[in-house]
């Protein structure tokens, strides 16, 4: 009996030391042989999918260490980096982060992928100028909109037209040059902070070569003019040379300081070259090179901005959708689709000076000068209409006939951008006052919504928008 017993215990003991042995073995064959049989050290994996359809999102950014990669078909990521974090964005999705377990070993034929959903979402947007987005009154009848109709998102100026920033930087040159002399947001970290609880997208504009303070503080990289002054523009104000390295490191720093704060995007602005004759760079002003300098900017905005994971966006010209060259400002639009995640037309009717094929006057055709520009611009990128958000116009014309953009004229662009499938539309006003005049109100659309008891902009938002799975 007592023999017996013994040989028992012994078993059980071979049984838990085998529970613990085996596994050990394993792990150091594989450390010391890599990655083999199906076995994978040092891997994160996982899959992406849609939080609503549950269907896997093809070509998502996957973020692990500063390691990148993109979903394939099933939405399935493998990073060759290991970490207890992993980033994750979309085209026409929110982004998301998500802690995952990081095993010493991964058996693909016994465990399934650590799944991660992304939220659809339609950014529909309001502009917010240098001034607007430190005044109370402007910044909450902006927000007070968002409570009433379709708009669910921000353009807030970082970097302004005159080169001003409207917070605190850490940034020491951007003291340096007199970049910050008039500080508008108190606490950035907090506005982001507040409107995020409210559900709000926020895009941080930034403008590029178009800088006042930093030509002047540094006129070594300031635009110049054929007998070597620093060249100003009609508003009398100072460019940088779009080659200059330095230039472009100062504004990718500010971009990286704006992530930090906690925006969803990047939208840089005036990345492009003057519109004017007789400026003179540091390069021959020739197409090749403006193009160069162009996308060499934005390639290296989105090397840096990377562990972020932040959307990368650029405005353009309107009739960039319509020129094959680069309208002579460095943007031609086959050359920036590979480098931004959101291109932005800049699609108001009265600057399109000379109007569109069938369409001379285009104040009086603003469905079809949007419609028109996107569907050929889509023509030429050979990509989902996803990948662009128009800005429309809510001005007053300056160029043909004054006549106001209110109600029907805005109503009708946003149905043009919203019939190509574009990744929603920002609305721009110098001024910063916006009305419901021209916008569906929030009530009526949630009524036949599933999810209308949550009417946040955020839910709003996903609730709208039918994104593309197909690699962009």
């Amino acid at each position: 009996m007592r023999r017996w017993a013994f040989q028992c215990t012994i078993q059980s003991y071979m049984r838990r030391t085998a529970t613990y042995l085996i596994p050990l073995l394993v792990t150091i064959f594989l450390f010391l042989s890599g990655d083999t049989m199906g076995y994978t050290v040092g891997v994160t994996t996982g899959k992406v999918v849609d939080s609503f359809t549950k269907g896997p999102i093809k070509g998502a950014f996957v973020t692990v260490n500063n390691e990148v990669v993109v979903t394939d078909e099933q939405g399935i990521f493998r990073v060759k980096a290991s970490g207890d974090k992993v980033a994750v964005r979309a085209h026409g999705y929110l982004r998301t982060e998500q802690k995952l377990a990081s095993p010493l070993i991964t058996l693909p034929f016994l465990t399934s992928p650590q799944q991660i959903e992304l939220t659809a979402f339609t950014p529909r947007a309001l502009y917010l100028s240098f001034y607007g987005i430190g005044s109370r009154i402007l910044r909450g009848s902006a927000l007070k909109l968002m409570e009433e109709t379709e708009v669910n998102s921000l353009v807030i100026d970082v970097k302004g037209d005159r080169g001003n920033l409207t917070y605190r930087s850490s940034i020491p040159l951007v003291s340096e040059v007199g970049g910050q002399k008039l500080i508008i947001v108190k606490d950035i970290k907090g506005l982001i902070k507040s409107l995020k609880e409210k559900g709000v997208y926020t895009i941080a504009r930034i403008v590029v070569f178009k800088d006042n303070p930093l030509a002047i503080a540094k006129p070594d990289w300031a635009a110049k003019t054929a007998g070597g002054e620093t060249w100003h523009d009609r508003e009398h104000l100072a460019w940088v040379d779009p080659f200059r390295k330095e230039v472009w490191d100062y504004n990718i720093s500010i971009a990286v300081e704006a992530a930090q704060n906690g925006f969803d995007e990047i939208q840089f602005d005036y990345v492009r070259f003057p519109d004017a004759s007789g400026v003179v760079f540091s390069m021959p002003n020739t197409e090749e090179n403006r193009i160069n300098a162009v996308t060499g900017f934005l390639k290296e905005a989105r090397r840096r901005l990377t562990p972020y994971n932040v959307f990368l966006s650029a405005d353009i010209f309107g009739y960039v959708c319509w020129n094959l060259n680069d309208t002579k400002i460095g943007q031609r639009l086959e050359d920036l689709v590979p480098h931004l995640d959101y291109l932005s037309p800049m699609l108001y009717p009265s600057g399109f000076q000379y109007g569109i094929p069938g369409y001379r006057i285009p104040v009086a055709n603003p469905h079809e000068i949007v419609y028109l520009s996107l569907k050929k611009a889509l023509e030429r990128a050979h990509v989902s209409p996803v990948r662009f958000r128009p800005w429309l116009q809510a001005f007053r014309d300056y160029a043909f006939d004054r006549r106001d953009f209110k109600g029907q004229a805005i109503s009708e662009q946003i149905k043009a951008a919203e019939k190509i499938g574009s990744h929603g539309w920002m609305l721009w006003n110098p001024r910063n006052v916006y009305t419901q005049e021209g916008l569906k109100r929030r009530d009526s659309l949630f009524a036949n919504q599933p999810n209308k008891a949550d009417s946040s902009p955020a839910a709003f938002g996903s609730l709208q928008v039918t994104p593309a799975n197909a690699s962009q």
